[in-house]
């Protein structure tokens, strides 16, 4: 009896021991997060806004002493890698491999845009590596099975584009819509709207509903002049462009220069970055136009963080030099680092499925400058939604004015457009 209560003692006492040093384990001199971006090409309009915004929340953190992170109990510097991959997939591939097994990051941040996002999904996956997806949208990205992604600052294409769906089979009609015509990128991104949509537009048939012209165009399509005349002569109500910056700015050009005018127009990006579009088409070829409404025109109201005033002047201080377009991308940058923060603060442990697990925890109880964060089982992004807004002209400028859903409608759309 003797021998086994000395044994058992040795026992207390030794896994007390253990204990008391994993909780005096010290914490390591960074945290390392391990981004990419694009100073150059396609998506560098998307790309270089979000890595500021993110870069911004680093620097603004190590300037209070870094980030808190429970298992060590006390707040430790964020060291930030990223590389550029210049809106090359391939490069990026090679990029998101070096920062895992060369650099080792504790957790790797997907570069802006559903296209260099999905090129790290099965890389993450494979090296059972957590994804921070930031602006990826595309259905492809997410599957049940796959336990490494978790995206943090746009919500997916799909819900996205049933804002959308839900407008035209209930006011657009209402106003007299009933020929709907679709041109739409072939990158997951853009089609999985596209497919949304059309679904969405023949499962109205009965309110009149008719899809007159639904086609699909490379992503690297820079002239929009022969598809504008295309859809003309199906006679549409609505015209749906559905593409990255480049391509709108080609199309809304495009039809600009054509003279042609259709009575309705809806665009993704003149309200998401409507600095970027007005800069490069100017007003005139954007008025009137639908588009998505975000958290940069209406303002959320955060439980942590900065409020969108905050952050878009200490935004614009920080990068005044840089010319850069302020945009919806530069607040996902910053709000990407929030939750990240907010995940290191409750995490047990920075084993990757346990940081996952404090991402999940965090669902649909964190509210920042991008709204409510909320998470479906398979890592999307199921809160944050858009509103649908329309570009109205006030004193030589493009006011952009919720008009769906109608409990946050400010106007009715005006159509046609005159």
């Amino acid at each position: 009896m003797r021998t086994c209560w000395i044994f058992t003692a040795a026992a207390f006492f030794h896994t007390f021991s253990c204990i008391g040093s994993a909780h005096a384990a010290e914490a390591p001199p960074s945290i390392k997060l391990g981004s990419l971006y694009a100073a150059a090409g396609r998506y560098a309009s998307i790309s270089l806004t979000a890595h500021r915004g993110l870069q911004l929340w680093v620097e603004m953190k190590n300037a209070e002493g870094g980030v808190f992170v429970r298992p060590f109990n006390k707040k430790v510097r964020i060291e930030l890698i990223d590389y550029d991959d210049q809106s090359s997939t391939s490069t990026a591939a090679t990029l998101y491999n070096q920062l895992i097994t060369r650099d080792k990051v504790d957790l790797l941040i997907a570069d802006s845009g559903t296209v260099l996002t999905s090129v790290a999904v099965p890389i993450a996956r494979n090296n059972k590596r957590l994804l921070i997806d930031q602006t990826g949208t595309g259905a492809s990205l997410f599957s049940p099975d796959n336990p490494y992604i978790v995206a943090v600052s746009a919500p997916s294409s799909e819900p996205w584009a049933s804002v959308l769906v839900g407008y035209i089979a209930t006011q657009a009609t209402k106003l007299g819509v009933k020929r709907v015509a679709i041109v739409y990128c072939t990158n997951d991104f853009t089609a999985t709207q596209a497919k949304v949509v059309r679904n969405g537009v023949k499962a109205a048939a009965a309110t009149g509903l008719d899809l007159v012209f639904d086609s699909g165009v490379p992503t690297e399509t820079s002239n929009y002049t022969v598809i504008i005349n295309n859809i003309a002569a199906t006679k549409p109500d609505l015209v749906i462009s559905l593409g990255y910056p480049p391509n709108e700015i080609a199309f809304f050009r495009n039809l600009l220069e054509s003279g042609v005018r259709f009575p309705m127009v809806f665009g993704i990006y003149p309200g998401i970055e409507r600095e970027v579009l007005l800069h490069a088409v100017g007003v005139k070829g954007l008025q009137y136009v639908l588009t998505y409404v975000t958290t940069t025109t209406y303002e959320a109201k955060p439980d942590f963080g900065m409020n969108l005033k905050e952050f878009r002047a200490a935004f614009e201080k920080r990068y005044a030099g840089e010319q850069l377009e302020f945009g919806f991308n530069a607040l996902a940058g910053y709000n990407t680092g929030l939750v990240i923060e907010k995940a290191l603060s409750v995490t047990e442990s920075l084993e990757q499925l346990a940081l996952r697990e404090a991402f999940f925890s965090l669902s649909g109880r964190l509210k920042t400058l991008d709204g409510t964060f909320e998470l479906g089982p398979d890592g999307s992004q199921i809160g944050l939604l858009n509103l649908i807004g329309q570009l109205i002209p006030k004193d030589g400028e493009l006011e952009l004015t919720p008009v769906y859903p109608p409990e946050t409608a400010q106007a009715t759309a005006i159509f046609p457009r005159p």
